[in-house]
């Protein structure tokens, strides 16, 4: 199993957004950007991922899993773009926020820490364990 980061504004589409979506899950459309789409070809069924609110939190606030491998994004007009389908897993207990990653010298190479900007991140399973002890899991 392989472990990510989804980044989304929570006022576009939120944590409970996707719970609401529950087993059914949903596309991760509207990226963009080749490097997270690249990263949305690499995954399989079962993968886990972080679901990240950006801008304002700026904060891991649950678990996903892929439930879908990369397919063609049905919002797109372009066929060069893909996504994967991912649905709800947990909440965190205790959001871990951008801050606290940074200040945490064991993720001091995640990609979050140093590319905050990308918005579908690989997360090695280290960073995994570490983010899910800082949010009480």
């Amino acid at each position: 199993m392989a472990f990510w980061l989804f980044k989304s504004e929570p006022n576009t589409w939120s944590w409970d957004d996707q719970v609401a979506k529950g087993a059914t899950g949903e596309e991760w459309d509207g990226v963009r950007n080749y490097q997270a789409r690249n990263t949305m070809r690499a995954m399989k069924i079962g993968d886990r991922g972080f679901f990240y609110h950006s801008l304002s939190e700026k904060a891991v606030v649950g678990i996903v899993e892929v439930i879908a491998e990369a397919h063609p994004d049905s919002k797109a007009d372009d066929p060069r773009w893909d996504c994967v389908d991912i649905k709800a897993v947990a909440p965190l207990p205790r959001p871990v926020t951008l801050d606290m990653c940074k200040a945490e010298p064991r993720l001091a190479d995640m990609v979050l820490v140093n590319n905050s900007r990308l918005s579908v991140q690989p997360v090695t399973d280290e960073e995994w364990r570490i983010v899910c002890e800082m949010g009480g899991l």
